[in-house]
């Protein structure tokens, strides 16, 4: 059993296509992983990059405590067990479960031991003297898991196992491996295609798409939070509806229109408040996204009201404990026509027919807002940014009822503008009051709303407790102040970037031999950044060998990223020139130049001119420019 790391892993073909791209994630121990998307979207790709049959293009991958990129599959303690059951036709199932053991040399009575008792687990005791062609495609699935159960591995690895199988048998194919999982309490990552599958089955679920992670999640948050158009529409069955539409706020209130489709509704500000406001003009167009099941049908006579929809009914599906509808909310136009197309479920109790037209409601709890054009959802679970109105009057900043001095660093006229707080820039301790309205841990992260004057503002903050009185300010460098769309205060950059190259470097080093200093010359890999050379370490070294190969690592073009608190000003470091001290109060940094590229440094002193500044190479990511790869 043991937890699984990847970090910044990639998967580049020689013709340069990315398989995967990017892809970070936590494997706990003993956790049910599941991948899952649409064909070609990477997920078989990752799965075969863990158990060590493709190569890692670039990035970090352990099992356990051990980095696992250069290490041989059969020593990764793994198991697999693939679509198409990989048996031997000329053994029998006991022979194919102990194969692997036989190899390994391990004793015959510790063999014997562990085939049986896997057969046990699997429920296959009576076919161990049978030959594949005498079982089911289900046993032989059976057989399969068993040859992998018997490694005792601490991690199985299964690649769309159950895709061979039929309806029936995959559903009681899928609750074995349930219970296998439950009862060998080792970590699973399981591949498929079949969202269901994925549903049932994870503790947490991987959506994949064209090589990228859209989302890493619960079973029920990806399906009650989905974080963009793609997660919302692929899980759940029937896919959601979708609806091209506008948000208008007036007042308390917010009328949702769905465009061509000609149907409108209405709904409190209150389910809004997470939106930006740019999407509440009347004018952004969004995507407006709802279940099948989250639409209830109205009663025969019910009024016109804000919350109802007219559906003209093109047919039905019946299933028996429900009924699936379909139709258009574009009752004037075309019943088939994609533009406002429309699927809900009831429970029968009307006699629907092709062609009716009936009165439809929206849970609006459950109702979904995307971003047209990029897809995103308009409601995250953590906004990103919290959307307020302030003055600034001599050096003074007037927000939520209450005063800031604003520091030094942040310049700007007087006048009033819109200010962009990010939901990490709230700070505790001093300023206005505020009081704690609920508090939500989300992967990780813990999520405050306050209430500032009936004013909601969103905090991401460990410290907070619901019901709480607390005092909030802001965190200055991160804020940005906006005024007739124009940007004034831009919030000073989380992370700097510096060009480099990795090379080798024949050097001259003194050794101390017998009491006497000896003269050596050595080879040492580093930096070379503005003409200077940095040695790295022995560890980095290997890190960047094991992404790009020796001879790409000593040809590529490079890039560090660090924090402002990853630079320091020292004597020994690349020549800047520095440009301005930005005084935030409580914390100070140099904007200097190095080179092309503009940096900031954690300090606090005042500098001019020339300086030099100094990478911490134990805190800097690296990325290679050419194929955009972060390889540390």
């Amino acid at each position: 059993m043991a937890e699984v790391s990847l970090k910044h892993v990639y998967k580049v073909y020689p013709n340069g296509t990315k398989a995967v791209s990017d892809f970070n994630m936590h494997i706990r121990d003993k956790e049910f992983i599941v991948f899952v998307g649409p064909s070609g979207c990477g997920k078989s790709t990752t799965l075969r990059m863990i158990a060590g049959l493709e190569d890692v293009s670039a990035g970090e991958l352990k099992i356990g405590d051990l980095t696992v990129n250069d290490v041989e599959p059969k020593d990764r303690d793994i198991a697999m067990v693939f679509q198409n059951y990989a048996l031997y036709p000329h053994m029998t199932v006991y022979e194919n479960i102990a194969f692997g053991l036989r190899l390994k040399k391990l004793p015959k009575d510790e063999i014997h031991k562990r085939v049986v008792s896997a057969a046990e687990i699997l429920g296959i005791t009576e076919y161990l003297g049978k030959k594949p062609k005498e079982m089911s495609g289900g046993q032989r699935q059976r057989v399969a898991l068993g040859r992998a159960l018997v490694r005792e591995p601490k991690v199985m690895l299964l690649d769309e196992p159950l895709s061979n199988l039929d309806a029936k048998l995959r559903t009681q194919m899928r609750a074995e491996i349930s219970k296998l999982h439950q009862k060998l309490q080792t970590t699973f990552i399981y591949v498929t295609h079949d969202q269901v599958e994925a549903m049932t089955m994870g503790t947490r679920i991987v959506v994949m798409k064209n090589g990228f992670v859209q989302q890493i999640d619960t079973p029920k948050n990806l399906y009650n939070y989905p974080a963009n158009k793609f997660v919302a529409g692929f899980i759940g069955t029937p896919q959601m509806n979708f609806f091209g539409g506008t948000l208008l706020k007036t007042g308390d209130e917010v009328t949702i229109d769905f465009g061509a489709a000609g149907a409108k509704i209405t709904v409190p500000y209150a389910m809004l408040y997470k939106a930006q406001p740019k999407f509440l003009n009347g004018k952004t167009p969004v995507c407006i996204g709802i279940r099948a099941e989250d639409i209830t049908l109205a009663p025969d006579g019910a009024a016109e009201g804000k919350t109802l929809i007219k559906v003209a009914v093109s047919h039905k599906e019946e299933l028996g404990n429900e009924t699936l509808v379909y139709g258009n909310i574009n009752v004037g136009g075309d019943v088939y026509g994609e533009n406002g197309s429309i699927i809900f479920k009831y429970s029968g109790g009307r006699d629907i027919q092709a062609g009716d037209v009936v009165k439809v409601s929206f849970n609006l709890d459950r109702l979904h807002l995307f971003d047209e054009e990029t897809e995103r959802s308009v409601l995250p679970r953590i906004p990103e940014y919290n959307y307020l109105e302030c003055t600034v009057k001599e050096g003074k900043l007037t927000a939520l009822g209450g005063e800031f001095d604003l520091p030094g660093a942040v310049k700007c006229p007087d006048g009033d503008y819109d200010l962009l707080v990010p939901t990490d820039a709230i700070t505790f301790g001093k300023g206005v009051k505020a009081q704690t309205e609920s508090c939500e841990d989300i992967n990780g992260a813990r999520l405050a709303a306050l209430n500032i004057g009936g004013k909601r503002v969103y905090a991401v903050n460990d410290g907070c407790a619901e019901g709480a009185a607390v005092s909030v300010g802001f965190d200055f460098k991160k804020i940005t102040l906006m005024s007739d769309g124009e940007t004034v205060v831009s919030p000073m950059p989380d992370k700097n970037a510096i060009d480099c190259k990795f090379v080798k470097r024949k050097i001259v080093e003194n050794e101390e031999v017998n009491g006497k200093t000896v003269r050596r010359k050595t080879v040492r890999f580093g930096f070379e950044i503005e003409g200077e050379f940095f040695g790295v370490s022995d560890a980095v070294s290997q890190k960047i060998f094991a992404a790009l190969g020796i001879k790409n690592s000593l040809s590529s073009s490079l890039r560090l990223e660090c924090g402002a608190d990853g630079l320091t000003v020292c004597e020994n470091g690349v020549a800047a020139t520095a440009e301005e001290t930005l005084d935030y109060g409580a914390e100070k940094f140099l904007k200097c130049r190095v080179g092309e590229r503009e940096v900031f440094v954690a300090t606090d002193k005042e500098y001019s001119g020339a300086v030099r500044v100094l990478p911490d190479f134990g805190k800097v990511g690296l990325v290679e420019t050419t194929r955009d790869i972060k390889i540390i």
